[in-house]
């Protein structure tokens, strides 16, 4: 019988594996309702689950912290997140892991509280301005502070995330007031001190001051370091 071309409509997992001969030929028979472009599959359920689980515990955490919880238990954590103490391990290798990403989380949500406020204007209205920012964000996130330096001695991450935090911090400052970059090493870091979270702390918590009393210690203080400087490079 001579050799002819044949052209079978058949479904298409016929079609991958039903070669047609034609002479020395390989031709394949394509389906027509063969489609142009699989459609996107939709998210696997028990991914979406372990995506909300996790979620919930690290809002746990911040939520435990918030409330000054400031070393929250696996125990804690797990009951607020309404997950059982497994899943929170399952979620993270260890506490260090969770209090990082928890840590790292905060910063994300609260960086525009550093970040914004007026710069423009004369020395003065840019201290007041730079030291009332930092008071807002210090008194919003305090105590996610004072986790993080609760937990220093025991968690290498969070050392190297606050270190991070403290450069940051470090450069805001150059930003509000490029005088201080003209300051003496010492009065560069009596600068950062005075600026600190832990020198607002000791002020709102240990001597007990109001959030307007502080501002007004800081910016005098600042005021004091900053002109005193000028005026001695002005000699």
């Amino acid at each position: 019988m001579p050799c002819k071309q044949m052209a079978y409509m058949v479904s298409l997992s016929e079609w991958l594996r039903k070669p047609l001969l034609c002479g020395q030929q390989i031709t394949y028979a394509m389906p027509l309702n063969m489609p142009t472009q699989q459609k996107e599959a939709p998210p696997d359920g028990r991914r979406l689950r372990s995506e909300r689980s996790r979620q919930a515990i690290i809002d746990a955490m911040l939520k435990l912290v918030a409330e000054g919880v400031l070393v929250p238990t696996a125990q804690q954590v797990s009951e607020r997140a309404g997950v059982g103490i497994r899943s929170v391990f399952r979620h993270f290798s260890d506490m260090e892991s969770l209090f990082a990403s928890a840590d790292t989380v905060i910063r994300e949500q609260y960086q525009d509280l550093f970040a914004g406020g007026n710069r423009a204007g004369p020395l003065e209205e840019r201290l007041v301005h730079a030291v009332e920012q930092r008071a807002l964000a210090y008194e919003a996130i305090g105590n996610h502070f004072l986790t993080t330096k609760a937990q220093l001695w025991r968690y290498s991450i969070l050392q190297e995330q606050y270190a991070r935090a403290q450069r940051q911090l470090r450069k805001d400052l150059d930003d509000w007031l490029p005088e201080v970059q003209r300051l003496s090493a010492d009065e560069r870091e009596m600068v950062d001190a005075v600026a600190s979270f832990e020198h607002w702390n000791r002020l709102r918590q240990y001597q007990g001051l109001s959030k307007k009393t502080s501002i007004r210690l800081i910016v005098q203080l600042l005021r004091k370091i900053i002109c005193h400087a000028d005026a001695a490079h002005n000699d």
